[in-house]
């Protein structure tokens, strides 16, 4: 395997993890937290796979100076996490609570103090049940909701947060939440899914001029879920699929947000499910950022397939391929073919890997430590990817792992731990398994 090391890459470059509120906070009815759509859903008899919730997860509210410890003694210059807007209020009309805002606030400050630079995510899928019950983002009030959140929190930590990331993955918000019903608020309905889309996308766009005027010198961006799309087969009908596929996919949002519009392609594939698009909304979405944030997980293979609507097209698995113990194939190419790809085709400005890691069925031995080979073979084999991809003149400046804890994964429930540090749940220990240390090494520039 390719050994690589610390200096193949810019001195300040940023090494970093990622995390999320309601995956790892718990406190789920504490210091005036309400419920979000992700309580309501795995509240939900048959939503999670093993029957869980949040409520406790990793228990990081009441553990985040452990957890930064954990962030600082791996050697890391960054830290990523998500704010939970159910923290901060509790009705549409209500006042902030103090005491969120009070957590959010210690929480900075102590990445501060340990020399972490805190990226903040501003919504990272938890919405507010009560906007749910509303119409959630269906309705185009939620927009000024979330715009008055952002105005509360970016006042509040402005002057002390340099990096925001306005919404995670609005693939996910979108379409798992309203399109195929995987996640909260499991809708399946796919012109919802499209407004919902559209609507988030649009509060991304008007909330950018809003932290700019509260966080002055600022750097804004938004994290996509983006994959490479690959033919099931040389056939012409398989390699014509990919360009569909791709269109929903990726430049749904791409060229959106990049100044070009809903694709084409795309409309003519949803045809009256396409969104309505009010005055101002598309100069809305263009708006100039600093940087794109790449989530890369896995390449979506597809091949011709008439009757599925829209896209006529199908993903396989096709045999032969490695693959995590979550079933995701290991592909390093595909994140040197996507971040080349990404920068070719749009001006993002700086690239960075907001997220990036791999599921494997984590076992504590005999001796207390985690032995995940391959996990960490995965961050080898993904870092080089990166550097070739930098090498080959992509102007990516930081890499965050997902994650730096076991967490709550979604609809997965506990079931899928993709963690640099194990969280032994009934105790809420937490053990850096191999990977970490390997990456902890790494960072350190200790495994030249």
């Amino acid at each position: 395997m390719t050994m690589i090391t610390r200096t193949d890459f810019a001195s300040d470059f940023l090494w970093g993890v990622s995390t999320s509120a309601y995956q790892i906070e718990g406190a789920a009815a504490v210091d005036g937290r309400v419920p979000s759509i992700w309580d309501t859903f795995s509240e939900t008899p048959g939503k999670i796979r093993d029957g869980a919730t949040g409520a406790v997860a990793c228990d990081h509210y009441h553990r985040w100076e452990e957890d930064l410890d954990l962030a600082q003694s791996m050697g890391l210059n960054s830290y990523r996490f998500s704010i939970a807007w159910t923290r901060i209020f509790n009705g549409v009309n209500a006042e902030p609570n103090a005491k969120g805002l009070e957590f959010y606030s210690k929480l900075v400050d102590g990445m501060l103090a340990r020399g972490l630079q805190p990226w903040c995510t501003l919504y990272h899928w938890d919405l507010p049940q009560y906007l749910q019950d509303q119409g959630g983002w269906n309705n185009r009030a939620t927009i000024d909701a979330y715009l008055h959140y952002v105005d509360v929190i970016t006042k509040h930590l402005g002057s002390r947060i340099k990096h925001w990331i306005t919404h995670n993955e609005p693939w996910c918000t979108a379409m798992h939440g309203n399109w195929d019903g995987m996640h909260a608020p499991g809708n399946k309905n796919l012109p919802l899914a499209l407004q919902v889309c559209h609507n988030v996308l649009v509060s991304h766009g008007r909330a950018v001029p809003l932290i700019r005027a509260n966080a002055p010198g600022a750097q804004i961006g938004i994290a996509l879920s983006l994959h490479p799309i690959k033919a099931g087969s040389d056939s012409a009908a398989d390699l014509a699929a990919v360009s569909r596929h791709d269109a929903l996919r990726n430049r749904w949002f791409l060229d959106v947000l990049y100044g070009r519009g809903y694709p084409a392609e795309a409309l003519a594939l949803v045809g009256a499910d396409a969104p309505v698009v009010e005055a101002g909304d598309l100069d809305a979405i263009a708006v100039p950022c600093d940087f794109l944030g790449v989530n890369y997980y896995f390449p979506e293979v597809v091949v011709d397939a008439p009757d599925e609507y829209p896209l006529r097209t199908r993903i396989i698995h096709p045999e032969g391929r490695q693959r995590t113990d979550f079933g995701w194939e290991v592909s390093p190419e595909g994140l040197i073919s996507l971040l080349e790809r990404v920068a070719r085709d749009y001006p993002t400005g700086d690239l960075y890997v907001t997220e990036n890691g791999s599921s494997y069925d984590d076992h504590l031995n005999a001796d207390g430590t985690v032995t995940d080979t391959a996990r960490r073979d995965y961050l080898i084999r993904h870092l080089t990817a990166m550097r070739d991809a930098i090498s080959a003149g992509g102007n990516i400046k930081g890499y965050f792992a997902w994650s730096l804890l076991d967490n709550f994964e979604w609809a997965e429930g506990y079931l899928r731990r993709f963690g640099l540090t194990y969280i032994d749940y009934p105790t809420q220990r937490r053990i850096v398994k191999q990977s970490g240390e390997w990456y902890s090494a790494f960072v350190r520039g200790q495994n030249s």
